[in-house]
């Protein structure tokens, strides 16, 4: 496996400015079948993904990734975001290095957690460039999702006092492998802070927003989804399964799996999924 790294420069059409993103790749030894873009969760980074780089490559894919905004070694805040549609001038940014790189390779849109919302939402977009598109636990939708009058009250904070820190995920729940909490714990990468009420109330819309047009998405998808995730809700990946209008569609629910299903002590059969799942739609 080989692995490069380096920054893009991002111009963000709905917000300010223009922002440094990380950005890094493994391809394989030999020929590349196909390339990935790899679009990472909610507070981490992209460099926690190296296993399943060296999963994916050994099946001869290449694997293109990046830090979001405010995230990892990119530039931005963490913990806060001004548009949701800067996370989407990034994989923009990263797709169009990829298919200029590439322009001949087949490509496959893979995301996690909010990664997923980021993904499902960038397909209403541009699904034409993918040949399919695999969610790990996608943000779409929250079983702990507080109150109406609490989610106005977010809304109303988002406008007057965006940058205010409001919530912060739990890391018990990223994984039931100790080790993989606490690597998260300490990883000096990882956004251990609160969430902005800005980030939050943007995260809200979108989620609503993309799983009411889900019926435009209609390249092949695969949700994979941990039925024990206190972080996303299973219940928004049956939602959006029920609501794409893709022909070939797959929903597999995991018991007993918490969030990070590439994290789980049974990481080596979900990878598998995946990954044969990709070789599928080649």
């Amino acid at each position: 496996m080989n692995h490069a790294d380096g920054y893009l420069e991002v111009g963000h059409s709905k917000a300010r400015g223009s922002s440094r993103l990380y950005q890094q790749s493994w391809t394989p030894d030999g020929d590349v079948r196909a390339s990935i873009l790899l679009v990472h969760g909610l507070g981490e980074h992209s460099s926690r993904y190296t296993h399943v780089a060296e999963h994916l490559t050994e099946r001869g894919f290449a694997v293109h990734t990046l830090d979001h905004y405010g995230h990892g070694k990119s530039d931005g805040q963490p913990g806060y975001v001004e548009r949701f549609s800067v996370f989407l001038d990034g994989v923009a940014a990263l797709l169009h290095k990829v298919q200029s790189e590439n322009p001949e390779q087949p490509l496959f849109l893979v995301g996690h957690s909010m990664g997923g919302l980021i993904a499902a939402t960038y397909l209403l977009e541009q699904q034409a460039a993918f040949r399919a598109c695999v969610l790990s636990g996608p943000a779409i939708k929250s079983d702990q999702a507080p109150p109406a009058i609490v989610v106005a009250l977010i809304r109303l904070i988002a406008v007057l006092v965006p940058t205010a820190p409001l919530i912060q995920l739990d890391a018990s729940g990223v994984s039931r492998d100790p080790d993989v909490v606490k690597a998260y714990m300490n990883d000096p990468l990882v956004h251990h802070g609160r969430l902005s009420a800005r980030l939050l109330s943007e995260m809200s819309a979108t989620m609503k927003r993309t799983l009411a047009k889900a019926g435009e998405i209609r390249i092949p998808i695969f949700l994979m989804h941990g039925d024990a995730d206190l972080l996303t809700a299973p219940s928004g990946s049956v939602e959006l399964h029920a609501e794409v209008g893709s022909e070939d569609k797959t929903l597999k629910l995991y018991p007993g799996l918490f969030h990070e299903i590439f994290n789980e002590p049974e990481r080596e059969a979900v990878l598998a999924d995946m990954s044969n799942w990709l070789e599928e739609h080649l």
